[in-house]
């Protein structure tokens, strides 16, 4: 899992670092403190070839925080593997499958 702190995320979207806090302030990501230095980063597999939100992510991202999901927990379930699925949450996205995964966001309500 690679994370990129937000002079990375700028040069690989193209956005100025501004640009990439409003990505996140506008959940299209979700950033995390690095653990060992504390640097706010984004999860590298959050932006897909062309610099751009994977397709299907703010979706997902509006739906489980609609769901309670703080933004560590909603990180979490996208990186975590799901037996049902193959590989995880954002694998899947990344793979255009996020029908199936917007829609198991959707059910997971606490």
């Amino acid at each position: 899992m690679e994370l990129l702190p937000l002079p990375d995320v700028a040069e690989r979207t193209g956005l100025d670092i501004l640009a990439v806090r409003q990505l996140i302030k506008d959940g299209q990501v979700l950033s995390s403190r690095r653990p060992e230095d504390n640097v706010l980063c984004v999860l590298a597999d959050q932006i897909d070839d062309d610099g751009l939100p994977v397709k299907h992510l703010p979706a997902v991202i509006t739906l489980l925080r609609d769901n309670g999901y703080g933004d560590e927990e909603a990180l979490a379930w996208l990186t975590t593997p799901d037996d049902s699925l193959p590989g995880t949450p954002l694998q899947n996205l990344r793979d255009n499958r996020g029908t199936e995964i917007k829609r198991r966001a959707q059910a997971m309500a606490y």
